[in-house]
């Protein structure tokens, strides 16, 4: 099974988020033991930035493990035009459209998208199975 992960989480866990640190930490080890996890190139950039040394980052999320997968033309397609359809049924500019490439890359690339961000991923990806470590089970 291949787990595309967010930013939350992984910043929840290098950042020891107090609150969702060990939630988590619990969702990553069980979507390992089911297979891989990969992060599209925005979370790997985001991620690298809570580090101030690059390489430092790199071996965090080796340690995880996690690999990268950068986002594909046509998942780039996909989130442009999930984009344009949210913003034509009045969603709000809080949503960029980076948050459309976690989805539409998980989509085409992973079975599941691990994130707290649960409502968005799911009213604008269908068929796309959320996970939220912070939901019961």
């Amino acid at each position: 099974m291949i787990t595309a992960i967010d930013t939350s989480i992984l910043v929840d866990v290098f950042g020891d988020d107090p609150q969702f640190r060990p939630t988590s930490l619990r969702a990553i080890r069980a979507a390992l033991s089911k297979g891989v996890l990969i992060a599209r190139d925005a979370v790997w950039s985001e991620v690298l930035a809570l580090f101030a040394d690059t390489s430092a980052g790199e071996s965090a999320l080796a340690r995880v493990p996690v690999v990268f997968a950068p986002v594909d033309q046509p998942a780039a397609v996909a989130a442009s035009r999930a984009w344009r359809a949210y913003r034509s049924r009045g969603g709000p500019r809080t949503r960029i459209i980076a948050d459309f490439l976690v989805g539409a890359h998980a989509a085409r690339h992973a079975d599941q998208l691990l994130t707290r961000d649960r409502g968005f991923y799911r009213s604008t990806f269908e068929g796309l199975t959320v996970v939220d470590p912070t939901e019961p089970d």
